[in-house]
């Protein structure tokens, strides 16, 4: 070990006691307990409490039940798209474009300068491409010749001085 390994000398540490459970079905509170225990940290480090959902909901206009629409947050200046479903009956007809320039105006004024997303190749990269997205990257995953695309967007307004 070189001489400046910060563990040379030091006492051992114990290790943590914890029990670790993997479960595909955590409770709604255990989801909001982490959540909320990140938000506090990042709180801490940043000064900055801003984390907010955001949603645009598409409903039926008979039943007034939710059908489709937006969901994601922002958060530290960045807005984040979660969920993105229309129906195959509405697709195509300008709506999603809608959907998703109402929830950039929204993310705009909560002060976010860019968004991000994830896609996969079979659903929706073209599309977002012709909403003026631009791809950071792909990561293969299922089934083979399918990869997941990561995209992102600059949201601000234009400040008009030049930069």
């Amino acid at each position: 070990m070189p001489e400046s390994d910060p563990t040379v000398g030091a006492p051992p540490r114990p290790e943590p006691r914890a029990d670790l459970v993997v479960t595909d079905a955590p409770k709604p509170a255990d989801i909001a307990l982490i959540s909320d225990a990140l938000d506090r940290f990042n709180i801490r480090n940043t000064g900055i409490d801003d984390r907010q959902p955001l949603a645009v909901l598409v409903r039926d206009p008979r039943t007034h039940q939710v059908i489709g629409g937006l969901t994601g947050r922002t958060s530290l200046g960045l807005f984040f798209v979660d969920l993105f479903f229309l129906p195959p009956e509405l697709r195509g007809s300008g709506l999603g474009g809608e959907i998703l320039r109402q929830a950039e105006q929204e993310a705009r004024a909560r002060g976010c300068r860019a968004a991000v997303l994830y896609t996969i190749t079979f659903q929706a990269p073209g599309f977002y491409r012709k909403q003026g997205w631009k791809d950071l990257g792909e990561v293969p995953c299922d089934p083979p010749g399918t990869s997941r695309v990561f995209m992102t967007k600059e949201i601000a307004a234009p400040t008009g001085d030049g930069v």
